[in-house]
C-alpha cells in the first residue's frame, strides 16, 4: 500500500506544478485586441543566428577632405559687379559664380566672369557686390562633399588593435534617422596628451549630400566579429541588468505576447547577444516593447483568447479545462453558499495543499527508512564458539 500512496502523492505534486506553470504563463502573457496593437505600434522581428560584432564607442566629428576644397579668385584687380551664388548653393564645374569689372581703362571697362573650378557646395562667400578685389584675395570657397572624413578620438590602447580597413558604424546627431559606414584610412600625426586619444580618420561616402563639416558624430568601431550568434535588436531588451526580459509573440494566439526572461552576453550599438531564453524563429517585439511592460490587463483576457483560438472553453488561468475544474466552475456559477471565491484564493489553496502533500511524502519515505534501520538493530547476535585447544 505504501507504493501506490507515494505514487499518488507524486502525481498530486506534479499536478500542482503544472497548475503553477499555467498560472505563471497567465501572469506573464499580455493579450491585446487589434486596436491595442495599432495604438502601441507593435513591431516584431524573428530571432536568428547572425554575425555578431564586438564594438567600441567613440566620439568625433565630420571634416571636409582638404584636397576637395577650392577657392575662387580673380586673375585681375577690379571690383565685383555681379555675385550669382550664396553660401549653401550647389554649383557644377564651370558654372559662372561672379563677374569682375577690371580697373583697366575703357568705356565700358573690361568685364571677366569667374567660374567654379569644381562641383560642390558654396561654403564661404568673402566679398560683397561692389567690393574691390585683388588676385591674392579669394572671392568665395567651394567644397566637394560627395566624400568626407569622419574623425574619431580613439583611446591610444584601442588604436593599437585597429588596422586600415577597419569599419565603423557612424551616427550623426544632426541626422538621427541616417546611418553611415566608414572605413579607416589612417591615424592622425600626433596624440592628445591630455585626453590620451589619437585621431582615427575614416573615409565616409556622402552620397545624399546630407553631411556637413564639423557635424558631431558617434562611432561604433568594429573590433571583432563572431558567427552563428543568437541576437536581438537592442530595442527588444527590457528590464534592469539583474532581470532582463523580452516579449515573445505567442505562436498560437493572435496579438498575445509572453514576457520571457533571457540571459544576456555582449551588447553592441545595435544588437544584444542572447545566451539563454530564446530560440531561432522566435518572434520578439522591438517597437512597442517598452509600452507592453505597462499594458498590464488588457481588454482581452488569456482565457477569452484561448477560447476563441481553440473553439472550446479554458480555465481562467489559460489551462485546459478538466472535468474537475469544469465542475468547480459550474458550482461557482451556481452561487453555492451565496459566496463567490476569487481565482487568486483558489490558486493559493491549491499551492498550500500541494506543499502539505509533498511534506507528507517526505515523512513517509523517512519513516520507512527509519523502520528498516530499527529492524537491523533488533536482529539477534549469534554466539561465537571457541575452538578446542
Amino acid at each position: 500500500m505504501k507504493r501506490p500512496l507515494a505514487q499518488l502523492f507524486l502525481c498530486l505534486a506534479l499536478s500542482g506544478l503544472a497548475h503553477a506553470a499555467d498560472a505563471k504563463r497567465a501572469a506573464n502573457t499580455v493579450v491585446l485586441d487589434e486596436t491595442g496593437v495599432k495604438n502601441l505600434r507593435i513591431e516584431t522581428v524573428e530571432v536568428e543566428e547572425t554575425d555578431f560584432e564586438a564594438t567600441i564607442f567613440s566620439l568625433g566629428r565630420v571634416e571636409a577632405i582638404p584636397s576637395k576644397i577650392a577657392a575662387v579668385s580673380s586673375r585681375i584687380p577690379g571690383r565685383i559687379i555681379e555675385l550669382k551664388v550664396s553660401p549653401g548653393d550647389t554649383v557644377k564645374l564651370g558654372d559662372e559664380v561672379a563677374k569682375v569689372e577690371s580697373r583697366q581703362p575703357g568705356d565700358p571697362p573690361p568685364v571677366i566672369a569667374l567660374q567654379a573650378p569644381l562641383a560642390g557646395l558654396v561654403t564661404h562667400v568673402d566679398a560683397r557686390l561692389g567690393d574691390p578685389i585683388d588676385p591674392e584675395k579669394a572671392v568665395l570657397e567651394i567644397t566637394d562633399l560627395s566624400e568626407v572624413y569622419a574623425v574619431a578620438r580613439v583611446p591610444e590602447h584601442q588604436a593599437g588593435r585597429m588596422k586600415p580597413g577597419t569599419v565603423a558604424h557612424i551616427k550623426v546627431a544632426a541626422l538621427p534617422t541616417e546611418k553611415f559606414d566608414g572605413e579607416l584610412l589612417r591615424f592622425g600625426t600626433s596624440a592628445d596628451k591630455a585626453s590620451g586619444t589619437i585621431d582615427a580618420i575614416f573615409r565616409l561616402p556622402n552620397t545624399g549630400g546630407l553631411l556637413r563639416a564639423d557635424m558631431r558624430a558617434e562611432f561604433s568601431i568594429v573590433m571583432s566579429k563572431r558567427s552563428n550568434v543568437v541576437s536581438v535588436p537592442r530595442a527588444a531588451l527590457q528590464g534592469e541588468a539583474s532581470n532582463r526580459f523580452v516579449y515573445v509573440k505567442d505562436f498560437d494566439l493572435a496579438n498575445a505576447f509572453v514576457k520571457t526572461p533571457v540571459t544576456v552576453g555582449e551588447i553592441n550599438d545595435r544588437f544584444v547577444e542572447i545566451t539563454n531564453g530564446l530560440l531561432p524563429a522566435d518572434e520578439v517585439v522591438t517597437r512597442g516593447a517598452y509600452s507592453l511592460s505597462f499594458a498590464g490587463a488588457s481588454s482581452v483576457s488569456l482565457k477569452e483568447a484561448l477560447d476563441a483560438a481553440h473553439g472550446h472553453e479554458h480555465a481562467a488561468d489559460g489551462s485546459e479545462l478538466t472535468p474537475e475544474k469544469k465542475a468547480e466552475m459550474d458550482a461557482k456559477k451556481g452561487g453555492a453558499g451565496g459566496h463567490a471565491h476569487e481565482e487568486g484564493g483558489a490558486s493559493s489553496l491549491w499551492m498550500y495543499a500541494t506543499i502539505v502533500l509533498f511534506i507528507l511524502l517526505l515523512i513517509a519515505v523517512f519513516t520507512k527508512k527509519r523502520g528498516a534501520a530499527a529492524d537491523e538493530d533488533e536482529a539477534p547476535v549469534k554466539p561465537i564458539k571457541k575452538e578446542a585447544a
